[in-house]
């Protein structure tokens, strides 16, 4: 009979525990034995919900406190040397100062994984890399887990993709060199656990969904065959794409088994199956760990028939990869319109499909009455989906049906639009901005919270928002800076908020994911076409506008970050959807332009995040994404000027479509990096102005006013000045005021020193021109 499993758990806890614990340790306000209390009852809480679930295996070792690979790093003791911490006994605080930075270092580089929202720490390897006995952590996990008796799957990453996903640093020429010391370990981590009685290994390499140059495929089968002998049985899984192309390579390897994600590549199900060895394991996961809708078990369970057919008890019925990327818990969700919660699974509610799908591939169970019940529950769900009144809507269709080139063109070109927009602002060289937000302070959310709950009147409300707003205005003018913001402390979160107010949107209550380390997201659940029923930030912006001389940024989130921050409808293409709401922003834009806003910042950070996994498939993505973030917004005049940000991805292969956005200013996070990524703009030669980072504000340190110019001057060897603005990394809701308060002051002060000297040097020059011309002439 087949057996159920998962890949992988929410690390949250159901109400955030993990993150609310560990933002306390942080501060001081929780001791580590207290913090380790808290992670232990979130991993007994999942290892419960699995064992009642019915799954055959309980995976463990998918809980981490801020990140999977700054974890696996730990255990193999590879954290960066640069934080100087002790491998053997590396400590929480070592842990997290990697992770956030610390005065004398600043933090580890931060990236997307793969196409999700989620980032991930990036591995820094140098010829001084030097791999070790780590932390005990990940064993006390499985030690915990087999004290209960259950049968346990602990969870690797594997070490290809560990090493794939680092960077090479201090003169490094080749990470593969450095993978025959990583192995030692691995192959100590993998020979611990057998001996601790485990009997499989999940051991994730989800590079294998990637377009792997030929040193980096050729590497697998001599790893495994070096691990495998020294390990409990090891399932590898793969997830995020199709790995068909590599079948003849997975079918040889000396694995126990294969995972293979039949939601985004359902074909290489049958594709493996067909070829599949006799004794080896196949996992297929059919259950969305991805997405927030139910699955259609009808539909999965007949994909599944032919493989149970053919494999018998070698078929493991899995989540297409960890259920991590979706919320905990639905039975939470007391307010969800009722309608729609009809629809959805979370994590919870999917380690029941897993386990009743398979369970109802042996034709017994399959005749229980409580599973026949099941099924016909959800077809009956899935049909009131499909024939929803509330899933269409004929305006929009007729709009979208509307649309023409020309809707997605600025009426002049850069050159033309930058004359234009210069004669208006009259900014100095060098313009200083911030990107958006300003700090979620305790008194910010509580009046948030109170308006929710009736507890603050709308009219003490819209004033105590309207206070925040002349609070961020005059800090801003007081530092300097030259274009304002309005400090959006309205905004629960950039895409949580325009969800709220545009029709074919529904909010979770307690909906939560991980982003990073700590920083949870709320994704909104797009179930129908999107619609503007009427301006969603304009009253704010014009507000701040009305109190100061100096331009103010409208601030909106741009149509593909919408489109991939969201839990997206599953029944029509995802660029039909990401145009729908380019045409409902499109209407905000020219709403703010009307209102007085003649410099609007439209937010694509996700823009890279969406790109497919594989080359074949890039180009028609970024033409629709390109499209959709034109659509909404081109229909301004040239004095207007477009913004957009983008963060925390590589950029390096999508430049020329960044620069087809054709947004006057980009702003970017590059101080991660050290500037790293302007290289590439430079290469490429960027035509319009951008603002790279200049201070990391996920780190609480506050850069010094030498340390700015450094990087200010770093940019400007590679972004002429006329072209260059300085801006922190990204917005600041997650830092306090005096941090903000210093680090904008010293931002501030640096742009102008550099302007002093740059107008010095301008000045020498000319003087040095006139002093040719006159010996010339004399």
């Amino acid at each position: 009979m087949a057996q159920a499993h998962v890949l992988g758990l929410p690390r949250i806890g159901a109400q955030r525990e993990l993150k609310f614990a560990v933002e306390a340790f942080w501060r001081g306000e929780m001791d580590v034995a207290a913090l380790q209390d808290v992670g232990r009852r979130i991993r007994a809480a999942n290892r419960r919900a699995q064992r009642d679930a019915g799954l055959d295996w309980i995976v463990v070792g998918d809980f981490h406190w801020y990140d999977q690979v700054l974890s696996t790093l730990a255990l193999v003791g590879a954290l960066p040397a640069r934080f100087d911490a002790s491998p053997s006994a590396l400590t929480l605080s070592d842990y997290f100062a990697a992770a956030r930075g610390t005065a004398a270092q600043g933090a580890m580089e931060m990236t997307k994984w793969f196409d999700t929202n989620y980032h991930y720490l990036v591995p820094e390897y140098s010829p001084q890399t030097r791999f070790g006995n780590g932390t005990d952590w990940f064993f006390e996990e499985v030690t915990e887990a087999l004290a209960e008796g259950d049968n346990v799957k602990p969870v690797l990453l594997g070490p290809l993709s560990l090493l794939y996903l680092g960077k090479e640093k201090g003169g490094l020429a080749d990470r593969l060199a450095l993978l025959p010391d990583l192995l030692a370990q691995y192959e100590r981590v993998l020979a611990r656990l057998k001996s601790l009685g485990v009997q499989w290994v999940q051991i994730d390499e989800p590079i294998l969904a990637l377009d792997l140059p030929a040193n980096w495929c050729e590497a697998f089968a001599p790893v495994y065959a070096r691990l495998a002998p020294v390990a409990p049985s090891l399932l590898l899984a793969t997830y995020f794409g199709d790995v068909t192309d590599h079948l003849s390579l997975l079918t040889a390897l000396p694995v126990s088994g294969i995972h293979l994600d039949g939601v985004r590549a359902p074909r290489q199900l049958e594709a493996f199956a067909r070829q599949w060895p006799c004794d080896k394991v196949l996992s297929a996961g059919v259950v969305d760990a991805r997405n927030v809708w139910r699955c259609d078990l009808a539909r999965a369970r007949d994909m599944l028939a032919p493989l149970a057919e053919a494999l018998g008890e070698r078929l493991w019925v899995a989540s297409s990869g960890s259920l991590m990327h979706c919320p905990v818990d639905l039975s939470s969700e007391a307010r969800l319109d009722k309608e729609v919660r009809n629809w959805l699974a979370f994590a919870m509610q999917k380690l029941d499909e897993v386990a009743l799908l398979c369970r109802s591939l042996d034709p017994a169970e399959f005749a229980r009455a409580d599973v026949r019940a099941a099924y016909l529950a959800d077809a009956a769900a899935q049909a009131a989906r499909r024939t929803s009144p509330r899933i269409h809507n004929t305006m929009v269709q007729r709009r979208l049906a509307a649309l023409t080139e020309a809707d997605a063109r600025r009426r002049s070109d850069y050159p033309a639009r930058a004359v234009a927009q210069r004669a208006w602002l009259e900014l100095p060289v060098l313009p200083t901005t911030t990107i958006g937000s300003f700090p979620q302070t305790a008194s910010i959310r509580a009046a948030r919270a109170d308006f929710r709950r009736c507890a603050l009147s709308h009219l003490d409300y819209l004033e105590t928002m309207r206070e925040q707003i002349r609070l961020a205005i005059e800090k801003q003018e007081a530092c300097g800076l030259d274009v304002l913001v309005h400090g959006e402390a309205e905004r629960n979160d950039m895409v949580e908020y325009f969800g709220e107010q545009l029709w074919g949107f529904v909010i979770t209550e307690h909906g939560w994911v991980q982003s990073y380390g700590s920083r949870c997201v709320k994704p909104p659940v797009i179930y129908g076409d999107v619609y503007l029923p009427e301006p969603m930030t304009v009253a704010w912006s014009a507000y701040a506008q009305q109190l100061t001389d100096k331009p103010v940024k409208g601030m909106l989130t741009g149509p593909v970050t919408m489109l991939q921050w969201s839990f997206v409808r599953d029944d029509q293409p995802r660029e039909i959807t990401a145009l729908q709401i380019a045409l409902a922003l499109r209407e905000e834009v020219a709403a703010l332009e009307k209102a007085g806003v003649r410099v609007i910042q439209i937010d694509e950070p996700a823009l890279r995040e969406g790109l497919p996994l594989r080359e074949r498939d890039r180009a028609e993505y970024l033409e629709w994404a390109v499209r959709a973030f034109r659509v909404c917004s081109c229909g301004v005049a040239d004095e207007t000027q477009i913004h957009t940000h983008m963060c925390y991805s590589e950029f390096h292969d999508i430049l020329p479509s960044i620069a087809a956005l054709d947004a006057d200013v980009i702003s970017i996070e590059t101080t991660r990096s050290d500037m790293e990524l302007l290289d590439a703009f430079e290469a490429f030669d960027y035509p319009n102005e951008i603002g790279p980072g200049v201070y990391d504000i996920h780190a609480p340190r506050v850069p010094s006013q030498a340390e700015i110019e450094r990087l200010i001057e770093a940019a400007l060897a590679r972004i002429p000045a006329e072209r260059l603005w300085v801006n922190p990394d990204c917005g600041l809701k997650t830092r306090d005021w005096a941090q903000v308060d210093a680090a904008l002051a010293n931002m501030v002060a640096a742009a102008k020193a550099v302007r002093a000297r740059l107008a010095s040097a301008r000045i020498q020059a000319e003087m040095q021109t006139r002093l040719c011309a006159q010996v010339q002439a004399a």
